[in-house]
């Protein structure tokens, strides 16, 4: 999978890209990805691309012409398109559903917002898909960006050491609970003890355990998953 980011400051995404399982995906070659400046599409000699907002108002907004030319020159630099994706506070709130969805993709372009966010027009031309992260504002896209990449890479086949890691994870295909608890060495410490059905070698009896307990836990904290469809059939006959 490739990714695209365009950001005003493409040194924050430095270190994230060279740790971790990212780096191991984009050594590998699974993932690549590429950082473009926005500033390199400004049209003046300052390198400005935010100005005042019509109207009045506090702080700056991102011009449209640099980013729509950003865009214009970044999609033919791969065969597939791809989905565009601009990080907003305004978008669709970012959940395991759509980051599946998003795995599928050949290529995502991720467009970081900075200050008081774009002029209408980046919208209304190129007409991205919008995502949150949720009811809360970041300083900037890259964060969510950062987000939005950890979460998918995790299901790009090859990514992860098991692949069932990925099934298991809360919210995730194989389970839309939370995640069971997990417990490994020592036995015991400072009086609590691992559960004895985890040592006991019985599969079958390890599963139940673990499925009463994601049920359990979801029923305390995210009683609202449990209203949720169940993505496989069998539970929603039940």
């Amino acid at each position: 999978m490739r990714f695209d980011l365009l950001t005003l400051f493409p040194e924050i995404f430095t270190g994230y890209l060279g740790e971790s399982l990212l780096n191991k995906a984009i050594d590998k070659q699974l993932v690549e990805a590429h950082v473009h400046n926005l500033r390199n599409w400004a049209n003046d000699k300052h390198n400005r691309v935010d100005d005042r907002p019509f109207g009045g108002g506090p702080g700056m907004v991102i011009r449209v012409q640099p980013v729509v030319e950003a865009i214009e020159q970044i999609r033919p630099l791969a065969p597939s398109p791809g989905r565009l994706i601009l990080l907003s506070p305004q978008g669709k709130t970012l959940d395991q559903p759509l980051v599946e969805e998003l795995a599928q993709e050949q290529r995502l372009t991720l467009i970081c917002g900075r200050y008081e966010g774009f002029d209408q027009r980046v919208i209304d031309l190129l007409h991205p898909e919008e995502v949150s992260l949720g009811d809360f504002v970041l300083n900037g896209g890259e964060v969510a960006a950062m987000a939005i990449i950890d979460s998918v890479i995790r299901l790009i086949p090859g990514v992860l050491g098991d692949e069932q890691s990925a099934v298991d994870d809360s919210f995730s295909e194989g389970n839309r609970l939370l995640e069971f608890p997990q417990y490994t060495r020592p036995r015991e410490y400072r009086g609590l003890s691992v559960p004895e059905v985890l040592l006991g070698g019985n599969h079958q009896e390890i599963l139940a355990w673990r499925k009463q307990q994601s049920l359990e836990k979801t029923r305390v904290r995210r009683a609202d998953l449990l209203n949720k469809p169940s993505d496989d059939p069998n539970e929603n006959k039940r």
